[in-house]
């Protein structure tokens, strides 16, 4: 399947909306008074002593990714200066739908050659970032974009840190693979290969609460990157002494879930997906694809290095960044751990709480929808009863039930939704766009909808999302 045609939306049993045009000009027109330009570009990195092409989103000073006030317009002129066509989503904005970055809902891809004006209001401060709807996605086309709030005078260094996993092998080759593993063929290892061998980073490699076996980590990629680079040579931040630091965290990894760990220091969780929660203090945090998490680190007054690490679910391989006061060395740090990493659960989930909950009032519309999947055919889907239509203005809850053996984070576009019930049992969560479902749970979400269009909803683990765990939040005309 071509990488332009397979995130289509199925917009059934929904009615279509009038869309108004967006810009789409040949050979970059000139930006108008205060447009900045963002460009889709290649770009060549080096892993694992290698040279790899890979895609980028950069700004005209070279620099990666967004950094915009909050209560500004995103007022964004967007170039695609490959050869190729493509589309970027922005993860955590609530645009108007026809801003929306996924094919043909409403928008066609982005020509080669060719360029995009947005111009919305980029809303509340948060941590977010911006990937393409596509299978380029795996070939890092994806970057930050940080909404800050110009009123916090807050001392203390922003770091942020985008996570991915990468391979040698070609987006279309990893899915053929785990499209074709158990047809007939073999996926050679250790060049972003699926295993199948029961080993550290397996399938089949945990047990659900009923005591089956569940499956993780159905890739096993070339290199785990923070910021583009492994533990072979890390990003080292120069800090103070005793300084504080706000991580920005995103996990960007498109089929990898991370569990990050501050090591000797103790960390303040203090928002997911860019909503502000009442902070939790621990020295490790969880983190499912498409997640964001904000942590307040402390360093002692001391001239030592602290690694901030992210390590790979399920299995011994991380990556990470180093914060290093002046002065302090840096120890060399290996790629793999001593042991296994934790597999992600909803235990730090059901202990979130928002500081801006949705306000409380009894759901107009309720909806199931259950998370389907065949790891042996590689087929996943969501089946929702009644269908997920909503008119404007309802509070919709939406309760999604894992009934796959992996798991899977599930993001809604253009909306915020609280998590309101783990299990079937009542909770004032958190307010954010993208949650874990792990085997055989039920997590319920609220949603209140005021933002009309026909969004997607799907799985972010992008080769679920490629092969049918897909679906829309559809707004009734």
């Amino acid at each position: 399947m071509k990488r332009r045609d397979f995130l289509k939306v199925a917009l059934a049993g929904a009615a279509g909306l009038a869309v108004p045009a967006l810009p789409l000009r040949p050979a970059f027109a000139g930006q108008s008074g205060g447009q900045a330009p963002l460009g889709i570009v290649r770009r060549t990195i080096e892993v694992n002593g290698k040279a790899a092409s890979v895609f980028g989103l950069r700004r005209a000073d070279g620099a990666p990714g967004l950094r915009l006030r909050a209560g500004d317009a995103f007022n964004v002129l967007l170039r695609n200066e490959t050869a190729e066509p493509t589309i970027i989503h922005w993860h955590g904005l609530t645009p108007p739908w026809p801003n929306d970055g996924v094919a043909d809902a409403p928008l066609s891809l982005i020509a080669a050659g060719t360029d995009r004006a947005y111009d919305f209001p980029v809303g509340k401060p948060g941590t977010h970032w911006m990937h393409a709807h596509t299978l380029q996605e795996q070939a890092l086309l994806a970057a930050p974009l940080i909404v800050y709030n110009p009123d916090d005078k807050r001392d203390e260094q922003e770091i942020v840190i985008l996570l991915h996993d990468f391979s040698f092998s070609s987006p279309e080759e990893l899915l053929a693979g785990l499209k074709g593993k158990n047809a007939g063929g073999t996926m050679p290892m250790g060049q972003g290969g699926m295993d199948m061998s029961g080993g550290a980073g397996n399938t089949m490699a945990g047990m659900d609460d009923g005591g089956m076996a569940t499956d993780i980590n159905d890739i096993d990629y070339d290199a785990y990157l923070a910021n583009d680079r492994t533990l072979d040579d890390p990003e080292v931040v120069s800090m103070e002494a005793g300084g504080r630091a706000r991580l920005r965290i995103i996990n960007g990894a498109t089929a990898t879930a991370f569990t990050i760990d501050l090591g000797e220091l103790e960390g303040e969780l203090i928002a997911v997906d860019g909503q502000d929660i009442e902070p939790v203090k621990d020295r490790r945090f969880p983190m499912t694809m498409g997640q964001r998490i904000d942590v307040r680190v402390q360093l002692p007054r001391e001239s030592r290095s602290f690694p901030i690490l992210a390590l790979r679910e399920g299995s011994r391989e991380r990556t990470g960044i180093v914060l290093r006061p002046a002065g302090a060395t840096v120890t060399k740090l290996a790629t793999t751990a001593d042991v296994d990493a934790p597999v992600l659960d909803l235990m730090l989930e059901a202990q979130l709480r928002a500081i801006e909950p949705l306000a409380s009032r009894p759901a107009d519309k309720t909806f199931d929808m259950a998370l389907t999947g065949d790891m042996v055919a590689y087929r996943w889907g969501l089946q929702t009863n009644p269908p997920l239509v909503v008119d404007p203005g309802d509070r919709v809850e939406v309760m999604l039930r894992n009934t796959s053996m992996m798991a899977h984070p599930m993001h809604l576009h253009g909306h915020h939704f609280q998590v309101v019930a783990i299990d079937g049992r009542r909770l004032p969560g958190a307010v954010r766009d993208t949650v874990l479902l792990p085997p055989n749970r039920s997590v319920t979400i609220a949603v209140d909808a005021v933002n009309p269009g026909q969004w997607a909803f799907h799985c972010h683990h992008l080769y679920h999302m490629a092969t049918g765990m897909m679906s829309t939040f559809a707004y009734r005309a």
